[in-house]
């Protein structure tokens, strides 16, 4: 992507049939997610002191799609629904999400963030995307958005 900045070259299987890329891929891959997860956990302190790391890309997800089921919620992350209450009940106490019947159904319920937690949240995020404009501001908005579509691309893929 930028000069020599871009990583190795895509390659033959080495001796021992292992492709190259996919083994670049690997280490590149382990280091964004350590440090997405700092950076999370960061992020969630943010919001509120008391909050899991793990529990705020459940507000990433109630911000951009607005009220799900808590089994919509475990599907799309692909946790178990032990997991997923265990995390809403715990935004739930903190105030960020809250509960209501689900109109469609009267047995499920739909969680959605609260107004406060709406707020926390926006506030965290417009800092972190003045942080991603930083770091990218070498980067021109095509290599960017790429990378968006790429990184688009691999979770679509690890939906299915």
């Amino acid at each position: 992507m930028r000069g020599s900045d871009s990583g190795p070259e895509p390659g033959p299987a080495d001796g021992d049939g292992v492709d190259q890329e996919f083994l670049a891929l690997e280490r590149e891959l382990a280091v964004f997610l350590r440090r997405a997860r700092a950076t999370s956990g960061e992020m969630a302190r943010e919001v509120h002191p008391e909050l899991e790391p793990a529990a705020y890309g459940l507000l990433v997800r109630l911000e951009e799609a607005g009220r799900q089921r808590a089994t919509g919620l475990a599907a799309y992350f692909g946790v178990g629904k032990a997991t997923m209450s265990r995390q809403l009940h715990s935004l739930e106490n903190l105030g960020l999400v809250a509960r209501e019947p689900d109109p469609a159904d009267g047995r499920a319920w739909l969680v959605g963030l609260t107004p406060e937690g709406l707020d926390r949240f926006r506030g965290v995020r417009d800092a972190r995307r003045e942080s991603y404009r930083r770091k990218l501001a070498g980067w021109n908005p095509a290599e960017v958005a790429e990378l968006a579509r790429l990184l688009h691309q691999l979770n679509s893929g690890a939906e299915s």
